[in-house]
């Protein structure tokens, strides 16, 4: 998937270092993900995500520079729903715009293979990716409350978030 200098790609095992040291620019952050990839968890949870056959992962990629990565993740081809999560940029990245991008790419593709929904997952205590999701134009379903457990052991609320395929189609014939 591409838009411009803007580049998602497969994630494989030649992203590992790239990756790593991009998760550990902002150690504080993992502690409202559900799965943490700061420098001490990363290795096991690279491995886990890369492992899941119902996953796909993407390497985010500015220009020649790993920026993040984002995954489809809990991929149901008979439904033809999935999830987009997984999500993390680098600090200096966030707040540009380019979520919108990356989404915009992902769930362009995911409705070009003909899947009918997408679903985002956010952590109750995780207000920016709540308002991401609002404006990518996300209809905001409910909060599954204690939904998970996540690595710190912390029992999370869950903000459910869907677009569907025809939402997207009007919001791109909008722009």
């Amino acid at each position: 998937m591409q838009d411009g200098l803007l580049r998602l790609e497969p994630l494989a095992e030649h992203h590992r270092a790239a990756l790593k040291a991009a998760c550990a620019e902002d150690r504080e952050i993992w502690a409202i993900y559900a799965t943490s990839y700061d420098p001490e968890h990363f290795d096991a949870s690279f491995d886990r995500i890369r492992a899941r056959p119902d996953w796909r992962c993407f390497a985010i990629f500015s220009y020649e520079r790993l920026i993040g990565m984002s995954c489809f993740l809990g991929i149901d081809e008979e439904r033809r729903v999935l999830e987009i999560g997984n999500t993390y940029y680098v600090p200096d990245v966030r707040g540009t715009g380019l979520n919108r991008r990356i989404k915009d790419l992902m769930l362009g593709r995911a409705f070009g293979c003909g899947f009918r929904r997408v679903e985002f997952r956010v952590d109750a205590r995780n207000r920016r990716s709540q308002a991401a999701m609002t404006k990518i134009g996300g209809v905001r379903e409910g909060v599954i409350r204690q939904d998970r457990i996540t690595w710190t052991g912390h029992v999370r609320d869950t903000v459910l978030f869907s677009i569907l395929a025809d939402e997207y189609e009007d919001r791109r014939a909008e722009r």
